[in-house]
C-alpha cells in the first residue's frame, strides 16, 4: 500500500457496520508494531492503525 491508494478501513477501527471508503494519506514504518497507514474518509474523518485493518478498494 502507498500514499494515494483508495482503501477500505475496517469497522473495528470506525465502528461503523461496515467498511468505510478512505485514501491513504501517511504510510509509516513503526518499531513496535510495524506497518502503520493512515487514511482519510470524503468527510474528512483520519484513521490510523496496523497495516491488518485497511485493504485495498
Amino acid at each position: 500500500m502507498k500514499v494515494g491508494d483508495n482503501v477500505l478501513i475496517s469497522p473495528d477501527l470506525t465502528h461503523k457496520t461496515d467498511w468505510v471508503k478512505g485514501k491513504i494519506i501517511d504510510v509509516e514504518q513503526n518499531q513496535f508494531v510495524g506497518v502503520v497507514i493512515s487514511a482519510e474518509t470524503d468527510d474528512g474523518d483520519i484513521f490510523f492503525e496496523r497495516e491488518e485493518l485497511f485493504k485495498l478498494a
